[in-house]
């Protein structure tokens, strides 16, 4: 609204709304309550001293050279705080993301002071995610519809990175999608190896088709793993730990092909975003991927392997009422409708508990 229409609503002159946002005015106490009664808000969301604001202490997930004015996104996980820098990519969505606060000063070698820019019972009311599947923020967005008040941090992450900051404590839920050929099961025997000691259940959201993106309309004519080295064809890879350099890796021995024979196997690239991009923009002729992402850019897809998707939650989070809620939305109807449109997703399974992981002094 502009000026005026809200000195009407108040019962001030537009000269007092202009002096207070310029800073030149310091309303009185009978100004300040007809400002917020007009707005809807209580008068401290409308002015504070700077010294006033709170701080908390916050494990911070990333090594940085300079903490001081780092920006950063904050989570409640477990009995501490995990702070979440918003450097890089990690900055933005399709959007920036606001920041919860700004480090005032290194307390340890991973601890900072963090000096809060938002309200408590909100950064309370936060479940922190690590993973790389799209349909993740998704569901947030939904949940969020139905939950105004709960905030879903989604932190992007690859398979085993994402395992590794559930058992760090960095986030309350890991999303994986690893197959193990010796045993035939898909993330079980991972979670079983990097959380011993943990109790966990293992959530699954859908099984997903993973194969090779390729150029629309398949120009070279590629159908198998083998027709990358025969055609001499330009791929783009996955960094270590992700479950699609994991796939591309199992094929390859499987088929006795020498990695390093691959044209651009050290050409790496760190999301399923950047491999279709770099399809896209002609840097590759394939890389592996998703049905769903070839679907979203246009692409042509070789099936390669049906991989289920699970997240990997502590026990010790389950009763949470911020996860609780998250994971209550999880099968309905909206969010199944979300998944299924994007193509390459079963969701016949989506929320089925496929396993429970117990420590030995618990079994």
């Amino acid at each position: 609204m502009s000026q005026q229409d809200l000195a009407n609503l108040a019962g001030v002159t537009r000269q007092t709304i202009s002096g207070i946002e310029s800073g030149q005015y310091a309303p009185s106490v009978a100004v300040s309550l007809r400002l917020a009664k007009a707005l809807g808000c209580q008068v401290e969301n409308l002015f504070w001293f700077e010294e006033d604001l709170p701080e908390t202490e916050a494990i911070v997930t990333k090594p940085i050279a300079t903490k001081e004015g780092l920006r950063v996104s904050l989570a409640r996980v477990g009995d501490q705080w995990i702070a979440y820098p918003l450097v890089g990519n990690d900055a933005f969505r399709l959007e920036m993301i606001p920041a919860d606060g700004e480090v005032q000063s290194q307390t340890g070698t991973n601890k900072v002071r963090v000096q809060l820019l938002d309200d408590m019972e909100k950064l309370h009311n936060t479940v922190a995610i690590a993973g790389c599947t799209p349909v993740i923020s998704l569901w947030a967005k939904a949940t969020e519809r139905w939950h105004p008040q709960l905030r879903v941090h989604y932190n992007f992450a690859n398979s085993m990175a994402a395992l590794h900051s559930l058992k760090r404590g960095e986030v309350h839920i890991a999303g994986m999608h690893l197959y193990d050929p010796q045993t035939g099961e898909h993330n079980i025997p991972f979670v079983q190896q990097t959380l011993a000691g943990k109790n966990a259940v293992l959530i699954a959201i859908g099984v997903w088709e993973e194969g090779l993106l390729v150029a629309p309309g398949n120009p070279m004519g590629i159908k198998s793993i083998s027709d990358l080295a025969d055609s001499k064809a330009t791929i783009v890879n996955r960094e270590e730990g992700s479950g699609s350099r994991m796939l591309l890796e199992q094929k390859l021995q499987q088929q006795r092909i020498p990695f390093r024979s691959l044209k651009g196997f050290n050409h790496i690239v760190h999301s399923h975003r950047d491999v279709a991009l770099s399809i896209v923009s002609g840097i590759a002729d394939a890389g592996i991927s998703t049905a769903s992402i070839a679907t979203i850019f246009g692409l042509g897809f070789v099936p390669l392997h049906r991989a289920r998707y699970d997240l990997v939650i502590l026990k010790e989070y389950l009763e949470e009422a911020p996860v609780q809620q998250l994971l209550s939305t999880l099968e309905h109807r909206l969010v199944r409708s979300q998944f299924e449109i994007l193509g390459g997703y079963d969701t016949s399974n989506i929320g089925e508990v496929v396993a429970t992981i117990s420590s030995p002094a618990t079994q």
